[in-house]
C-alpha cells in the first residue's frame, strides 16, 4: 500500500510449536526432529521446555527453508506447505525478517523453473510473507523482487493456468501491502483489466469463447483489480467509474457463478467509493442495472445448480440494497475479546483477501498482526489478562457441562415416557 516508509518491530512473537500435519511431517528431511521432540517432551523445568520447543520449531523452518531449493519436486512443494501454514497461523517477524531475501530467492526460483502446483504455492507464500513482514522497507524489497515475476507469467498466455490464477491474486495483494508508488499500482491495474475485459459479453450480444480456467484467471484478475481500487485516490476512481461501470454489468451474463459474484460484488464496491468521492452521484443506467441485479437475486434458472442459486441470490440482494439504497449488511468478526465490523465493501473486499491467504488463522493475526490490525483500523495488539482469559475459558467449561448434563437429563425422561407408552400399548 502507498505510504510511507517505515521500519517497526512486530509484537506477538512465535512462542508455540507449530502443529504441523501429516504430508508436511512426511518429508524426509525432517524425520529426525520427531526424535529430538520425544527425547525433550518431559524436561522438568518449564522454561527449559519453551526454549527447547521453540528451538525445535524454528529448526523445523529452517529445514523447510533448505529444502524449497531440493531436487525432489515433492520435497520443494512439502516445505512450501509447510512454510504456508506456518505463516498463516504464526507471527513469526523476527525469525523471518532475519531470513527473507533467502525466502524470496526461494519462492523466485519456485515461480521461474517449478510447475503449476509448485508456482501457486510459491506466489501464496510470497502473499504471506508480505503480510508477516507488513507495510515497510523490508516488504518492498521482496516485491521489486518477485513483482517481475508475477506479471511475467501473468501475460504469457503459454504459462500453465493454475501458476496464472495465483499471480492474479498474489499481484494483487502483494501491490496493496508493498507497492510504494501509486503510478505502479495503476499500472498493475491495467494489466488486469487486459485479462478480465475479454470475458465483456460483446455489444452485439456474442459471448466471448473462454473455458472454464480462463474464466477463473478473469475472476481473480477482476476481484485484485477491485483491491486495489480501494487505495485509489478519488480523481482515479471517477475515471475508473467513466470507463468500466457502464461495461461492468456485461460481466453478470457470464455463465460462471464466482464470476457473475465477483462482477457484482465490484459494481457495488465501485457506487460505494464514488459516492464517498461525489455524494451526488447519479448512474445514467441505473434503472437498467436495477432491473439486471433484481433478476439474479431471485433468480429461478432451471438450468443451475441449486447450491450456485442459494448463493448468487444472497450476495446480489446485498449488491441491490448497494446500488439502490447505498447500504451495507453489516457483519461482526469476533477474535478473542475483541470484535470488529464489516461495514463497507471496502473492508469485505480486504477482509476477504487476507482470510483467503490466512484461513483459519485470520481471528490469531486480527489480534496480533499489526499490519493487519492496522489496516482494519485496530490499534496496536492487546495485552489480555491470562486471568481474565482462564476465567472466561471457565465460564465455557461450566456452559459446556450444564448442556451435557440437561441433556443428559432430558435423554433419560424420553425414554422414561417412552416405556410408559409401551406399557399402555401392551393392555
Amino acid at each position: 500500500m502507498p505510504r510511507a516508509k517505515k521500519r517497526s518491530g512486530r509484537g506477538g512473537q512465535q512462542g508455540n510449536v507449530l502443529p504441523f500435519s501429516d504430508e508436511d511431517s512426511s518429508i524426509e528431511t525432517l524425520s529426525h526432529c520427531s526424535s529430538l521432540s520425544e527425547r525433550t517432551s518431559a524436561p522438568e523445568d518449564a522454561g527449559e521446555s519453551e526454549e527447547i520447543t521453540q528451538e525445535d520449531f524454528q529448526y523445523k523452518l529452517k529445514v523447510y527453508i533448505d529444502s524449497t531449493v531440493d531436487k525432489s519436486a515433492k520435497t520443494r512443494q512439502g516445505a512450501l506447505d509447510g512454510l504456508k501454514t506456518a505463516m498463516a497461523t504464526k507471527i513469526l517477524y523476527e525469525f523471518i525478517s532475519e531470513r527473507r531475501m533467502t525466502i524470496t530467492d526461494s519462492i523466485e526460483r519456485c515461480l521461474k523453473k517449478g510447475k503449476g502446483v509448485e508456482q501457486s504455492a510459491a506466489a501464496s507464500l510470497a502473499c504471506l510473507l508480505c503480510i508477516q513482514l507488513g507495510s515497510g522497507i523490508e516488504s518492498e524489497e521482496v516485491f521489486k523482487t518477485l513483482k517481475p515475476v508475477f506479471k511475467t507469467i501473468l501475460n504469457d498466455g503459454t504459462a500453465n493456468i493454475l501458476a496464472r490464477q495465483a499471480c492474479a491474486t498474489s499481484l494483487g495483494l502483494c501491490s496493496l501491502v508493498a507497492e510504494d508508488d501509486i503510478m505502479d499500482v495503476y499500472g498493475t491495474m491495467e494489466s488486469f483489466e487486459t485479462l478480465f475485459t475479454r470475458s465483456y459479453v460483446r455489444e452485439d450480444g456474442t459471448r466471448p469463447s473462454v473455458n472454464p480456467q480462463t474464466t477463473q484467471l478473469h475472476t481473480n484478475a477482476l476481484l485484485s483489480w477491485a483491491l486495489l481500487l480501494t487505495i485509489c485516490p478519488g480523481n482515479h476512481i471517477r475515471a475508473i467509474t467513466e470507463k468500466h461501470l457502464s461495461k461492468l454489468p456485461r460481466l453478470l451474463e457470464n455463465d460462471d457463478v464466482n464470476m457473475r459474484i465477483a462482477a457484482g460484488e465490484t459494481i457495488a464496491l465501485l457506487f460505494e467509493l464514488m459516492r464517498d468521492v461525489d455524494p451526488d452521484f447519479e448512474y445514467d443506467d441505473w434503472e437498467p442495472l436495477c432491473e439486471k441485479l433484481n433478476a439474479l437475486a431471485t433468480d429461478c434458472n432451471k438450468h443451475r445448480a441449486k447450491t450456485d442459486k442459494r448463493k448468487q441470490r444472497s450476495v446480489f440482494r446485498d449488491v441491490l440494497k448497494a446500488v439502490e439504497d447505498g447500504d451495507f449488511q453489516t457483519e461482526t468478526i469476533r477474535f478473542g475479546t475483541e470484535r470488529m465490523v464489516i461495514d463497507s465493501w471496502v473492508r469485505k473486499r480486504m477482509y476477504d483477501i487476507f482470510r483467503e491467504f490466512v484461513g483459519s488463522g485470520m481471528n490469531y493475526h486480527l489480534q496480533e498482526n499489526e499490519f493487519i490490525r492496522d489496516v482494519f483500523e485496530l490499534g496496536p495488539p492487546m495485552l489480555i489478562d491470562s486471568a481474565a482469559l482462564k476465567a472466561m475459558k471457565s465460564s465455557r467449561l461450566e456452559r459446556h457441562l450444564y448442556n451435557a448434563a440437561a441433556f443428559k437429563a432430558r435423554t433419560k425422561a424420553r425414554n422414561k415416557f417412552r416405556d410408559k407408552r409401551n406399557d399402555v400399548g401392551e393392555f
